[in-house]
C-alpha cells in the first residue's frame, strides 16, 4: 500500500455507515419491532428478499447488517459487472461454507440487471438454502424480475429518506466532525432539499460544506452557489416515467391545477420529452373532458402546435397553460364510455346489415331489392327530424351516450332528451297511421 493510499481519508458517508440495525434511519416500517424484517430477525431467521428503493436509502447497508445479525457470510456482487461464471463460482463457494456449517448471504446489487436466464440460475440454490439471496434494485421488481424468482423472495419497499431522517444524518455528521455545519437554518433546509431523499448524497454535500470553511454561515443561496444539486430521480423508460404521468393525469381529472402543474414541472425537470406529454394531455382532453368542453381538444392541439413552434423553454408555458385549462374544465367521460359500449356491441352483433331504408340504391337491382325504400329525408320532416330507426334489423335500439349535467354536456343532454321525445312522438304517430313514415 502506498503512503498516499494509507493516508487517504474515508468519505464521511462511509464513516457514518450504520454498524447496527437500529442505527439505520428512515426504514422503521421494515426494520422496527413490528416491521417484517424486524420480526424475522427477532426469530433468528432471514428469508431471501429483494430490497426495492431509491438511491441512498440504505439497501447495501441493510444487507450487510442482516448478514452480521444472522451470522451469515456476507458476499457482495454487482449484476453490472458479473456474469454466469461469477455466479457459479459463488454458488460453489457457498456450498463449501454450508458443508462447514456456515451459511451465505449473497448480496446482489442492481439485481434487475441480470437477464431472465441468469435470474433462473438463482432458483435451485435459493430453493435448497445454499444461499440467502438479498437483491437490491431501484426498479420495480414486478417489471424487472421473473415470476419464479419473485415467488421465492419477499419484496421489501424502502422509502426515500424524509426530512426528519435527513436531519438526523446531518446531526450525526456534525457529531463525527466535532463541529457545526457552517450554514444558517435555511441553508440547512436547502441541503436537505437538494439531497432529494438520498442520504448518501446529503452526507457528500455536508462534507463539501465542511471543506469550504466559509467566513460566515451559508444561507440557502450560498449553499446553492457552492454545492451541486442532486439530479431528480427520473428514468424516462422506467417506472417513475409512468408514475408521474399517472399523477399528472389524475390531478387533472381531480380538477387540481396546482397539483397538475407540480407533476408537469417534475416531469420536465427530469428531462421528460414534451413530445410524450402533449399527446397524453390531448388524450385527456378527449377522454376526461370530452363533450363537457368541446374546445378542449382544439386547445390541446393549439398548445401542442405552439410548443412545436417555440420549443423549450418558452414553449413549456404553453404546456402549463394547457394543464391549467384541462384541470379547470368541466369533466365528462360520457363520450369515452359511449365509444367503449358501442365497440362491445359491434363485436357482439357481428355482421348485421344496416336496415334497407338507409342504404343507397345506385343500380336498378338494388332498387328492386328495396334498398332505400321508405327512407325519410330528415330535412323535409317536421322539425328536421324523422325519428326513423337506424340500427340494424333485429337489434333493439341501444343507448350508448348518456351526457352528464356538467359543462356543455348539460346543453347536449337537453338536445338528446328533445330528440328522444320527438322519436317517441313519431313512433306513436306511425303506429296509429297519423304521422310521417
Amino acid at each position: 500500500m502506498s503512503l498516499f493510499e494509507s493516508q487517504a481519508p474515508r468519505p464521511l458517508a462511509d464513516r457514518l455507515r450504520p454498524t447496527r440495525i437500529d442505527e439505520v434511519v428512515g426504514q422503521d416500517h421494515l426494520l422496527g419491532p413490528e416491521g417484517p424484517i424486524g420480526r424475522m430477525l427477532a426469530k433468528g431467521r432471514l428469508a431471501s428478499c429483494v430490497l426495492w428503493g431509491p438511491p441512498g436509502c440504505g439497501k447495501t447497508t441493510i444487507a450487510r447488517l442482516l448478514a452480521e445479525h444472522t451470522d451469515l457470510e456476507f458476499v457482495p456482487m454487482s449484476a453490472v459487472f458479473s456474469g454466469v461464471a461469477d455466479l457459479k463460482k459463488q454458488f460453489e463457494a457457498a456450498r463449501g461454507r454450508r458443508a462447514g456449517g456456515r451459511g451465505t448471504l449473497l448480496f446482489v446489487d442492481e439485481v434487475h440487471r441480470f437477464n431472465r436466464a441468469q435470474q433462473d440460475g438463482f432458483l435451485p440454490v435459493v430453493e435448497d438454502g445454499t444461499i440467502t439471496l438479498v437483491g437490491a434494485t431501484t426498479e420495480n421488481p414486478s417489471f424487472e424480475l421473473n415470476a419464479a424468482l419473485l415467488s421465492r423472495a419477499q419484496v421489501f419497499v424502502l422509502r426515500r429518506l424524509d426530512d426528519a431522517a435527513l436531519e438526523l444524518l446531518l446531526s450525526r455528521a456534525e457529531a463525527t466532525e466535532g463541529r457545526k455545519l457552517p450554514v444558517t437554518a435555511d441553508g440547512r433546509a436547502a441541503l436537505r432539499a437538494m439531497a432529494d431523499g438520498d442520504g448518501r448524497f446529503l452526507l457528500n454535500l455536508a462534507e463539501e460544506v465542511f471543506a469550504l470553511q466559509p467566513k460566515a454561515p451559508l444561507d440557502a443561496a450560498g449553499v446553492a452557489a457552492n454545492v451541486q444539486r442532486r439530479a431528480p430521480v427520473y428514468d424516462k423508460d422506467r417506472e417513475e416515467h409512468y408514475n408521474l404521468i399517472s399523477a399528472l393525469h389524475k390531478s387533472l381529472r381531480g380538477s387540481d391545477p396546482d397539483a397538475g402543474l407540480y407533476w408537469l414541472a417534475r416531469m420536465l425537470a427530469g428531462g421528460e420529452d414534451p413530445a410524450y406529454i402533449l399527446p397524453r394531455l390531448t388524450r385527456f382532453a378527449v377522454e376526461d373532458v370530452g363533450m363537457a368542453e368541446p374546445q378542449a381538444v382544439a386547445q390541446a392541439i393549439a398548445c401542442w402546435e405552439t410548443y412545436d413552434r417555440l420549443g423549450s423553454p418558452e414553449g413549456d408555458l404553453a404546456i402549463s397553460q394547457l394543464v391549467v385549462y384541462l384541470a379547470t374544465a368541466p369533466k365528462s367521460n360520457a363520450a369515452y364510455k359511449a365509444h367503449g359500449a358501442a365497440a362491445r356491441a359491434a363485436r357482439q352483433t357481428g355482421s348485421l346489415m344496416p336496415p334497407a331504408h338507409i342504404l343507397n340504391a345506385p343500380t336498378r337491382l338494388m332498387q328492386d331489392l328495396g334498398y332505400g325504400a321508405g327512407y325519410a329525408y330528415d330535412h323535409d320532416a317536421e322539425e328536421g327530424f324523422s325519428g326513423q330507426d337506424y340500427f340494424p334489423d333485429g337489434l333493439e335500439r341501444q343507448r350508448f351516450y348518456s351526457p352528464v349535467e356538467r359543462g356543455f354536456e348539460r346543453e347536449i343532454r337537453k338536445r338528446v332528451e328533445y330528440f328522444d321525445k320527438l322519436r317517441a312522438k313519431r313512433k306513436g304517430a306511425a303506429a296509429t297511421g297519423d304521422g310521417e313514415t
